[in-house]
């Protein structure tokens, strides 16, 4: 007996969805049909004892010997029934009733126990292992196996969410291998920056004493850009991932923002034979920003605004009061309509071939904007394209003398 019904139990579990709702509902119609059945028989019978308890009366006719007697019980001519008492009509009422609502009331229990039975049978534990397996996978905790051993569909959908699961552990642990081995990479590329950098500064220094006031200026601007690039180097050395990387607020003042904007866009349009205009509305105060981050966004606009532009770049720095705006804008053919929907994901480029561009300035500039309190913006304007770049400003200074 414990062998056919652990085998029957095993059938019952590897059985499809479709063939149990089907096997559940049969053999629960049965059911109620056969308590229908018997509800009818019992309340039939109740009813007719009840009636049988009652004498029957009428006039009857006798056969008589020649003596005179009556012989046997004679023959009704006409009969009735002893009237009911209330009670009694009211039993049969209520039998009466019960033998009509039977079927509905049996029907709509089995169908309810029905359901409940294929529920707890086929539907309550593999919707509770996916129901679990989904809340920890979305507090990225993917230690957990999803085990429900059935042939059935849930069975195999269970299957196909721990093939899943166990896709993601493995996606997730090449990640942080990756991530670990890009932290080493930025480790060792920093350490190997430092080097030439300190050469490049020392050249720099002897260059700014130069009797020329020409080789003077150009090592005026050389200093700046390599400290720009000694700050890089620090900030990649501290952090372990970009999304790490945080403003670093310092007072700065407008005109010395204003000119190292101007200097890096002068010197990247004439070496590529474009012509810049640079236009500015700023007032006189202190801004306490992140300067290198304004910069190095304004270095990737630019340098994408010179491979599109045909002539004419313009840079535009205005002051909101909340923040910084800026904006670079060229005369080149602008985006396309895929180009403004995904212009500012990573590794997307309009491109062709291997140009040695692999589509990540606008997504960093993104980052940077977002991580300053700002955004950033691609659109297409009159004559070409135009990025907007808006930086929140952490506290704004009085002004200075």
């Amino acid at each position: 007996m414990l062998k056919v019904r652990r085998w029957l139990k095993y059938w019952l579990m590897n059985l499809s969805l479709r063939k149990s709702i089907v096997l559940y509902l049969t053999v629960f119609t049965v059911l109620a049909l056969f308590l229908s059945s018997v509800t009818a028989y019992l309340c039939s019978h109740r009813i007719e004892a009840i009636r049988d308890s009652y004498p029957v009366r009428g006039e009857r006719y006798y056969l008589t010997n020649e003596k005179g007697e009556q012989l046997g019980e004679g023959t009704f001519i006409s009969k009735s029934r002893v009237p009911l008492s209330k009670e009694d009509e009211r039993r049969i009422a209520v039998l009466e009733f019960l033998i009509v609502g039977a079927a509905p009331v049996y029907s709509a229990l089995c169908i309810f126990a029905a359901a409940m039975l294929f529920y707890s049978g086929k539907l309550k534990r593999p919707l509770q292992e996916l129901r679990e397996a989904s809340e920890k996978i979305s507090r990225n905790d993917l230690e957990l196996v999803v085990a429900y051993d059935s042939a059935d569909e849930l069975g195999q959908l269970c299957g196909s969410f721990e093939a899943m699961r166990s896709a993601l552990a493995e996606n997730f642990a090449k990640m942080w291998r990756q991530i670990e081995d890009r932290k080493q990479l930025n480790a060792v590329f920093a350490h190997e920056l430092r080097t030439p950098l300190t050469v490049l500064k020392g050249y720099d220094e002897i260059l700014e004493n130069s009797p020329e006031l020409q080789t003077r200026n150009m090592a005026v601007t050389m200093g700046k850009h390599i400290g720009r690039l000694e700050h890089y180097v620090e900030g990649m050395s501290r952090s372990r991932r970009l999304e790490d990387m945080q403003p670093e607020y310092r007072i700065n003042l407008p005109h010395e923002l204003l000119d190292s904007i101007r200097e890096s866009g002068d010197m990247e349009c004439k070496a590529y034979g474009k012509e810049l205009k640079f236009q500015s509305r700023i007032s006189e105060h202190g801004l306490l920003v992140d300067k290198d981050w304004i910069l190095q966004v304004c270095n990737n606009l630019l340098s994408n605004a010179i491979r599109y532009a045909d002539k004419v770049i313009t840079i535009s720095v205005m002051e909101r009061e909340d923040g910084i705006l800026l904006q670079v804008m060229d005369d080149g053919s602008g985006f396309s309509a895929k180009g403004l929907e995904k212009a500012v994901n990573p590794y997307y480029t309009e491109e062709k071939g291997n140009d040695g561009h692999f589509g990540l300035g606008l997504s960093i500039c993104k980052m940077l904007c977002e991580r300053h309190g700002g955004c950033l913006k691609v659109e297409n304007h009159t004559t070409g394209a135009r990025v907007t770049a808006f930086f929140g400003v952490k506290k704004t200074l009085p002004k200075v003398s």
